[in-house]
């Protein structure tokens, strides 16, 4: 079981067990099992944690799903989730998730599932050090403000009015 805090300051704890997956299945027609779905070839078929990856809003439903059973306690609606949920706290409820997925899986479905976590963490941790690098960079602060310069002197030029 694995908790986040929304921007609500709510706390949220994570269960996937079978009846999670049902209702995720039975709500939101996605099944959770096909996190880790191999192919004829048997390597891994990641399609729905890219989809999830580049769909927030299919994310926090998924994790809304997940919760349901205590929003339901507490009377929130998934559109009062969907509100409390952004930035930091996707990504801690995110974290929650996949790591409750990976738990939820028998080993072998668990090690290939943990290997492409951390394949995908070290990837993300490199592209943020890349962006840091990138923002610490004096040439994009000129780039920047040439670009600036230039759209301030091109709202300037307007043509004068036909009048």
């Amino acid at each position: 079981m694995k908790c986040f805090k929304d921007n609500q300051n709510r706390n949220w704890t994570i269960v996937v067990n079978v009846a999670a997956v049902k209702r995720v299945r039975s709500l939101l027609e996605i099944n959770l099992l096909d996190v880790v779905k191999l192919d004829e070839k048997n390597r891994p078929n990641v399609d729905l944690l890219e989809q999830l990856a580049s769909d927030p809003v299919l994310l926090c439903d998924v994790i809304y799903c997940v919760c349901k059973p205590d929003a339901d306690a507490q009377n929130i609606s998934d559109e009062d989730f969907g509100a409390a949920m952004g930035g930091d706290a996707i990504e801690h409820a995110t974290t929650a998730l996949l790591e409750e997925l990976v738990d939820f899986f028998p080993e072998a479905k668990r090690l290939v599932l943990r290997k492409l976590m951390n394949a995908g963490e070290k990837v993300k941790l490199r592209m943020e050090k890349a962006l840091k690098l990138e923002l610490e960079n004096p040439e994009l602060d000129k780039e920047l403000e040439k670009q600036v310069k230039e759209y301030i002197a091109s709202s300037t030029s307007l043509p004068a009015s036909s009048e």
